[in-house]
């Protein structure tokens, strides 16, 4: 292998696209970025012009290139926010704007399919249980709400498949790039006939399947010319952004669970064998032969953004040049386990696992006059720390093992106060992540291996990652933490669940 080679890995994320030269030691030796907006059509709709997506990973490969020898890069391999979806014509071009995976207006079609099929059995066909997050009740959605697109459409692809489809000319996907769309038979390996004919669809709709890891393609002459990329160039079978994440940071194996505190939380742990639970979504792993059980709290480093939005913008110190989150952050420090009594239970935007109820939504208990801004922020830290231990707790459960450790990653990482606190309410160690870009990393090891690099994903990534700080659970602070939530959070949004599902039904008006 020659030393001086690189390997691209593109993660087109919700908001931006990423492209990222790795060497062989998993060090970032250039990059480039370019946004994209996230379109609001009406209240709870969320869409993108998937065209952007392709001039977005070609800007960002333009940028990298300004910095790298393109003659260097040996691969390209792509990571992508999942569950989007774009319908497409024989040429690839999007016939309506991509449906995004937080949209939330299919709420009548989960029950629709939970009644077609029955929500047992899409759980056990496609690892997913019946919920809005997956593909699959949009998609019902344009059949029942916009037939004329459904006739338009050649193609149903995710956000992988259609940047492929303009880098190689084919309409191929991977199979970790798929299956988060929710019509996967994931023992099988292929699209879910049985489930696709009950909805009057079929395979022919959707992309071809590959395995991850495997070359999907070359680069063709119009994307050598739109990127700078040289033609012939292959291109790498990818994942979706949270199978990668778990590959970045080296979760593979030894009971290592991945926790990104990002905009979402998202945890997952490698295992062999296909479990499926309601507390958890199973996904494939890049790793042949192997799933990642994966859990999902949508509120999560949004949550804590949202707050400092609403209401502690004002909070500076210009003395000391102190941004709002390190003050509350100092502040919240000094508070005791359990914030002084106040609890939050963080389903701001709605609740995937366990309980996958689209009525669901935040719950603050506890307030007095003595609670001020820090004891909010403090609740939110351990409030989505308690969900982690809920749907950790579970996976575990499903498992018949222990968590080993979690390797964190994401913006909230950096909190060396949310990182105890995870510690101490899960009783599980948490160890931070050397890279701050996991994700592509991920993508970038798959290509590693696909090139020669390496001999199998495991060896490349111990070989390309790092570990850094690791916090150990304090039994003290773990001793107060278990009391508050086997007593007071674990039984509380199944107390309190019939009636913020009435809440919602007298407040939210159906699309």
């Amino acid at each position: 292998m020659n030393h001086n080679q690189l390997i691209i890995g593109i993660d087109s994320s919700t908001t931006a696209c990423k492209a990222i030269a790795w060497n062989k030691e998993g060090k970032s030796i250039a990059e480039g970025r370019a946004q994209y907006p996230l379109l609001q059509p009406q209240a709870n709709w969320y869409e993108q012009d998937a065209a952007q997506w392709w001039q977005s990973t070609c800007n960002a490969i333009k940028q990298l290139l300004l910095q790298v020898d393109k003659k260097r890069v040996e691969a390209v391999c792509i990571t992508h926010q999942r569950e989007t979806f774009v319908p497409v014509d024989r040429e690839g071009k999007a016939v309506r704007n991509a449906i995004v995976w937080m949209d939330k207006r299919s709420r009548q079609q989960v029950n629709f399919l939970a009644k077609k099929i029955g929500a047992e059995k899409i759980n056990q066909l496609t690892g997913k249980p019946n919920a809005m997050t997956p593909s699959i009740t949009k998609i019902i959605w344009l059949t029942q709400h916009e037939p004329e697109t459904i006739t338009r459409t050649y193609k149903f692809l995710d956000v992988h498949g259609y940047l492929v489809y303009h880098l190689t000319n084919n309409f191929r996907t991977s199979l970790a790039s798929a299956d988060p769309m929710g019509v996967m038979d994931m023992q099988a390996n292929t699209w879910a006939d049985d489930l696709l004919t009950c909805l009057g669809l079929q395979q022919g709709q959707f992309s071809s399947l590959v395995q991850p890891g495997s070359i999907i393609g070359y680069v063709n002459e119009s994307a050598a010319a739109a990127t700078g990329l040289p033609s012939g160039l292959p291109v790498i079978a990818g994942a979706g952004d949270g199978q990668c994440a778990g590959l970045g940071a080296n979760a593979v194996g030894n009971n290592r669970a991945y926790l990104n505190l990002g905009t979402a939380i998202v945890s997952g742990i490698q295992s062999s064998d296909y479990l499926v639970n309601p507390a958890f979504r199973t996904m494939y792993a890049p790793m042949p032969k192997s799933y990642f059980l994966e859990t999902v709290l949508l509120g999560g480093v949004f949550t804590i953004n949202w707050f400092i939005e609403k209401f502690a913008r004002d909070l500076r110190d210009s003395n000391l040049n102190l941004s709002p989150e390190e003050i509350l952050e100092t502040a919240a420090a000094k508070l005791p386990p359990g914030s002084d009594g106040l609890m939050l239970v963080p389903y701001w935007n709605y609740v995937m696992n366990p309980y996958w109820d689209a009525s669901a939504s935040g719950i603050t208990i506890g307030w007095t006059g003595t609670h001020g801004r820090e004891h909010l922020y403090r609740a939110i830290l351990e409030g989505i720390a308690f969900e982690q231990r809920l749907v950790g707790d579970a996976v575990m459960a499903a498992m018949d093992r222990r968590f080993s450790e979690y390797v964190v990653m994401g913006g909230g990482s950096q909190s060396n106060l949310w990182c105890q606190i995870v510690a101490d309410i899960t009783d599980v160690p948490v160890v931070r992540s050397t890279t701050t870009e996991a994700t592509c990393l991920g993508a970038g090891i798959l290509a590693s291996v696909a090139v020669g690099w390496y001999p199998d994903l495991h060896i490349a990534a111990e070989s390309m990652t790092g570990m850094g700080s690791r916090f150990t659970p304090n039994s003290q602070n773990q001793a107060v933490y278990e009391k508050l939530y086997t007593e007071v959070y674990k039984p509380l949004f199944p107390t309190l669940q019939s009636l913020v599902q009435r809440l919602t039904d007298l407040t939210q008006v159906e699309q």
